[in-house]
């Protein structure tokens, strides 16, 4: 049972995730529009060179090309925000983990094969159910998936576990890429912080907020040439405080 100071400090929670998300949505809003008549424009631009072989005009051609690789970029991390903005809330129903699990492993084996990447699943058949919102829970697990095939640009495995210990339900993500040293583990949960070129620093962030958001704990384990392994703890029972059966309740 939450204290009134408990409960106090849990609306101020739910009231700034809901502040945040509507400030994500407008922020996306007022730089979408622009963003989509810059693209239009050099998409314009680009055919009105078309067939001109003059060094000006091809020079022009690869401008235009790099500025719309950019606002690819830009679209990335916008919609990367949102994600991280919105993680806080939950639509919470009664499901088992693994159901969550094995759905994404499918649907992510044909890009991990291409990439000579083995998925492999350890499922605990006598998993408990868990109050968890599931499209959430697996935005969680494909940013935890990518950073794990994208240490591996050779090939390898990531392993998904899931059990109980004592009153969590715990799942795992394994894999045997690069690792990372202890000044990189110390900042991966910063936002913006990336070690990868092109990256938003926004994916752990938002795996972070996400099992926060759910009263669960993330913690990660690696080192360099060892592979990491981030380990998710779920409680079991009862939903969050405050949180309405198929409703939004923030972190």
């Amino acid at each position: 049972m939450e204290s009134p100071s408990e409960q106090q400090e849990r609306e101020f929670l739910r009231a700034q995730n809901t502040e945040l998300a509507t400030l994500a949505g407008g922020l996306a809003h007022e730089i979408r529009n622009p963003l989509s008549t810059i693209g239009m424009n050099l998409e314009l631009l680009a055919e009105d060179l078309e067939g001109d072989e003059t060094p000006r005009a091809r020079r022009m051609i690869r401008r235009i090309a790099s500025l719309q690789v950019e606002c690819r970029n830009l679209e990335d991390i916008l919609n990367a925000f949102l994600q991280f903005a919105r993680a806080g809330e939950l639509r919470l129903e009664e499901g088992n983990l693994n159901d969550v699990v094995s759905d994404y492993v499918e649907f992510l084996e044909p890009q991990a094969g291409s990439m000579e990447v083995e998925l492999r699943t350890h499922l605990d058949s006598d998993l408990p159910l868990v109050m968890i919102d599931k499209a959430l829970m697996r935005q969680a697990l494909v940013n935890l998936c990518r950073n794990a095939i994208e240490a591996m640009p050779d090939g390898g495995s990531v392993d998904l576990l899931t059990r109980v210990r004592g009153d969590v339900v715990l799942l795992e993500v394994i894999d045997t890429g690069k690792g990372m040293d202890e000044k990189t583990r110390s900042r991966m949960f910063q936002a913006f912080f990336s070690t990868r070129s092109g990256g938003s620093g926004l994916g752990l962030p938002t795996v972070r907020r996400i099992v926060e958001a759910h009263h669960g704990q993330i913690v990660c384990e690696s080192e360099p040439g060892k592979g990491t392994r981030f380990s998710i703890m779920l409680p079991i029972g009862s939903k969050p405080d405050g949180a309405v059966h198929g409703g939004i309740v923030g972190s």
